[in-house]
């Protein structure tokens, strides 16, 4: 059984290059990936949970006011009952010299992970599957039927 992630870039923020190469990474690693594209809502992050039964919600923003945009996320996605890990990755504050305080104001806000800019999309794969519990032959087995 293939575990779902949703993806999205949220608020404002148009870079699309990253979620291009995460789509494709945690495809090849045998998620299914319901991709939202650039500006994505809070609102649609918590529908397409719902409405796919997601296991893990992936936030990417890139131009640095990702924590403007992720006051009362949780609420929302709360709020539609969803039940999923939260993930937020890349460059997340404008001028982020500190990634240490960056990632417990993430975290803060309710994150399960914080992820810089310079992280490996195989890095946030292997923090899923054991976040998901996810036994090595478990993942091998969905990337084989996929």
């Amino acid at each position: 059984m293939s575990q779902t992630v949703v993806l999205g870039v949220i608020g404002s923020d148009a870079h699309v290059v990253g979620i291009t190469i995460l789509e494709q990474a945690f495809s090849a690693a045998g998620f299914d990936v319901i991709n939202l594209g650039v500006q994505t809502s809070q609102e649609e992050f918590a529908e397409a949970a719902v409405a796919h039964d997601a296991e893990a919600v992936l936030v990417s923003s890139l131009y640095g006011h990702a924590e403007q945009d992720c006051q009362g996320f949780h609420d929302v996605l709360d709020a539609e009952g969803v039940d999923a890990l939260t993930y937020i990755g890349g460059n997340l504050a404008v001028g982020q010299d500190d990634f240490e305080q960056t990632r417990e104001t993430f975290e803060e806000l309710g994150f399960d992970r914080v992820f810089d800019s310079e992280t490996d999309p195989e890095e946030a794969i292997a923090a899923l599957r054991q976040d998901l519990q996810l036994t090595t032959m478990e993942a091998e087995r969905a990337t084989i039927s996929s």
